[in-house]
């Protein structure tokens, strides 16, 4: 993969859920980056009172159509073609869906695709294991009128269930105004848990190992509030854990106060504060029956799922081979990175990484050795913003491209190491709250041998071709090359106070 000046292709996929209706659009170039480029988004609510009559209501509907009317007319005017609406459970299980769809084609010109359950079951899988590293366990994908549960081993798709007990649908039951009464909630979680009995994969496979990823609004709302609650650094919740604790103490808080103020809860949106109780009960219930200490949440979500489908349409199923990887090469690509030093920035990274493993200077734990890579191939993405404090803005990037497959811990750190890739002296800062005991030091390991490779480059014309490492005492670092290295062993060698800090030994740089 590798930046391309060739002209991207878009495609707008339209989810009318059953709570609200995006359209979100992805910008790619086929072998090179992909992201997301633009999005509108409406709480439409067309599911409000289908769980009772079993129609789409007159008023909702109506919202419905001026947004989908909306939508359309946005495609047109801004030249998008490939335009993919597709509609989930509300629209799906109304009886008057026909009506509606002849009447949203009428508006729009649009051609609805109702999806069906395993269908939506599916994108929803697709969502999860591309964005996380999800690969044995269960895909959660909770919307307004129903929810998923995928069983995922060896990251394939073994079995998919949905029931609907989406956020609308269970407050509309359960919840439908007032305070949360015990009595409600208690009927709410014994409904879920006989629901829930039809999987019996579900029980204990926490408990053998299996993890659970969760995708949705419901989730991101309430990842967002509980790392708000924890006081953690908040650059989005992607890779962030939301453990069984901290989503009991939030019912309880959500429980505690009337339906209109729940959505004044930090990281909970207003717009979703009347139904985030229902849908917090739901998946705390799915936790408990499956025996999952945390719950992984991704920004990924039904529209990206589509979309995955279409990037990887050559894969069967269409999976990236390596979340991690695949998401740092598309950032990097992204945002224009001069490859050839990139590249051999990140090389030479590794190779002085991986020699002074080989002599003893350090664990070489791979793990340590993946974030490194990682922050080698983006620590320039700053260049894009500007030269001056380019290794800032390259942190900023980081933690705000919510990285798929990596942690809020392992992006901070991914963040942290390149921007500490010029100047400046190693530290966690405002991140220390997320770091895990010798992250410190992790830190200062990586920055000091990824500013080594980066100067060991510091012409950008890949001069120095490998390195030999010796642990003697000091640290020598001999070069290969068959040209002058003047420039690189003078830029390398002013590195030796960091390299000292990290590795307790003098750095030496010679021919």
């Amino acid at each position: 993969m590798a930046p391309s000046d060739e002209a991207p292709e878009r495609l707008a996929v339209i989810d009318l859920g059953s709570n609200s209706f995006r359209l979100v659009v992805f910008s790619w170039v086929p072998g090179g980056w992909w992201k997301r480029t633009d999005e509108i988004f409406e709480a439409v609510r067309i599911g409000e009172g289908l769980e009772t009559t079993g129609i789409l209501q007159p008023e909702p509907m109506e919202r419905a159509l001026e947004t989908i009317e909306l939508y359309a007319h946005f495609c047109r005017a801004t030249g998008i073609d490939h335009v993919r609406p597709v509609a989930t459970s509300a629209i799906r299980d109304a009886a008057n869906q026909g009506e509606f769809l002849q009447r949203a084609h009428e508006r729009s010109g649009l051609e609805v695709e109702v999806l069906s359950r395993d269908d939506e079951a599916r994108y929803g899988y697709l969502a999860a294991v591309n964005s996380t590293t999800l690969a044995d366990g269960v895909a959660l994908d909770l919307g307004g009128g129903s929810m998923q549960l995928t069983r995922v081993a060896g990251r394939l798709a073994v079995d998919m269930q949905s029931w609907p007990m989406g956020a609308v649908r269970m407050t509309e039951r359960f919840l439908p105004d007032g305070p949360a009464k015990p009595k409600r909630l208690k009927t709410l979680r014994a409904y879920v848990r006989d629901e829930l009995a039809s999987v019996p994969w579900l029980e204990g496979a926490g408990s053998n190992g299996g993890r659970i990823a969760g995708i949705g609004g419901t989730v991101r709302n309430l990842a967002a509030a509980a790392q708000l609650a924890a006081g953690l650094p908040s650059y989005g919740v992607q890779g962030f854990r939301l453990e069984r604790g901290a989503l009991d103490d939030l019912v309880e808080r959500l429980a505690a106060l009337p339906p209109d103020e729940r959505g004044r809860i930090p990281g909970i949106k207003p717009e979703r504060g009347d139904l985030i109780l229902a849908g917090a009960v739901v998946i705390q219930t799915v936790m408990e029956a499956g025996g999952f200490d945390e719950l992984e949440a991704s920004e990924a979500g039904l529209r990206e799922g589509i979309f995955y489908s279409t990037l990887l349409a050559g894969a069967d199923p269409p999976l990236f081979e390596d979340v991690r990887h695949a998401a740092v090469l598309n950032l990097a690509a992204q945002y224009h990175a001069d490859w050839a030093h990139t590249r051999h920035v990140a090389w030479l990274t590794l190779d002085v990484w991986d020699a002074l493993g080989r002599a003893g200077a350090h664990a070489a734990d791979p793990a340590e050795r993946e974030l490194l890579w990682a922050a080698a191939m983006v620590h320039d993405i700053g260049m894009t913003i500007d030269y001056d404090d380019h290794h800032k803005h390259s942190r900023y990037l980081v933690l705000n491209a919510s990285l798929p497959g990596f942690s809020t811990r392992e992006s901070a750190l991914i963040g942290q190491i390149a921007r500490y890739h010029r100047k400046g002296n190693p530290g966690l800062g405002e991140f220390a709250r997320l770091a895990r005991p010798g992250d410190e030091a992790l830190l200062v390991r990586c920055a000091a041998v990824l500013r080594v490779a980066e100067q060991l480059e510091r012409s950008r014309d890949q001069t120095v071709r490998g390195v030999d490492v010796a642990v003697n005492g000091d640290v020598l670092l001999r070069l290969h090359s068959g040209e002058d290295t003047s420039v690189a062993r003078w830029a390398a060698q002013r590195q030796a106070e960091v390299f000292r800090r990290a590795f307790g030994r003098e750095l030496v740089v010679s021919d």
